[in-house]
């Protein structure tokens, strides 16, 4: 953990400490971790394009990230981060997951934060099928395909992974899948609602939402998409869903009904 999150977090309890005490300390009892990076190879056909998130919900960001159970079963989990506010608006672990099922996600995601104008991703199966271009051309939605070998052009999701692993997956153990939802689900509230971020100015992502607009709920965060739209997999599920502002075609507050 960084010492300035440290100290962020201290502050927040009350101490009243500096950086540089923490820093003594820190070393004093020699409790830093050192963390080994991860090589990452990339596969595809680039439609690299640079864009910047200069407001909420202009870029998102999607990928997968792999780990196991306590038995030694493999498992995917689709994350969804907003480049802007730092939010994860989704994660969902499954077994096997298909370009129909990041769909799904994504459609129980914008159903509560609405559509987003572009989407960041490498080029994986699932982010280039056909069915998954069909369906973004239809939702409006432009995509941002980063170049084969080049991690750090979605930096933003890149570093999320660092900390979900770090914070989460490095340090438990998980029983079977049910187990990795609810303790994935715990760590994504924990990471919107009280995790300072240094880039936001030691807030946390719901708190700089909650100066951006009020697009979002207030500062709290909102339930996970992700359970919902598992749901709706491999059936069929309607929730009445409440559409956001997020461009001058949407009408505030407009209620609609969501088929996944």
């Amino acid at each position: 953990m960084a010492i300035g999150r440290i100290t962020a977090l201290m502050r927040r309890e009350g101490f009243e400490v500096n950086a540089k005490r923490v820093a003594r300390i820190r070393r004093e009892e020699g409790i830093k971790v050192s963390k080994k990076q991860r090589r990452m190879r990339r596969l595809g056909i680039s439609t690299a394009e640079r864009q910047r998130a200069e407001s909420p919900g202009q870029v998102w960001s999607w990928d997968f990230v792999s780990d196991q159970t306590e038995n030694g079963s493999c498992f995917r989990i689709l994350t969804l981060l907003d480049e802007y506010t730092r939010q994860c608006l989704a994660i969902h672990p499954a077994s096997s997951i298909r370009a129909v099922d990041v769909i799904t996600v994504v459609e129980a995601a914008i159903a509560r934060y609405g559509a987003p104008e572009h989407l960041r991703s490498d080029n994986g199966p699932e982010f280039i099928a056909t069915c998954m271009q069909d369906w973004l051309k239809a939702q409006e939605i432009k995509t941002l395909y980063i170049r084969p070998g080049s991690p750090w052009e979605n930096g933003h999701i890149e570093s999320f992974h660092d900390k979900l692993r770090d914070e989460c997956l490095n340090r438990e153990l998980f029983g079977n899948l049910r187990e990795v939802r609810v303790i994935l689900e715990s760590w994504r509230v924990e990471y919107n609602e009280r995790r300072p971020h240094s880039a936001l100015g030691y807030r946390t992502p719901n708190e700089y939402a909650g100066t951006q607009m009020n697009r979002f709920d207030g500062g709290c965060a909102p339930p996970n998409p992700a359970p919902l739209a598992a749901a709706g997999v491999r059936g069929e599920l309607r929730i009445n869903a409440t559409r956001w502002q997020t461009n001058e075609k949407q009408n505030t507050n407009e209620p609609a009904e969501l088929q996944l």
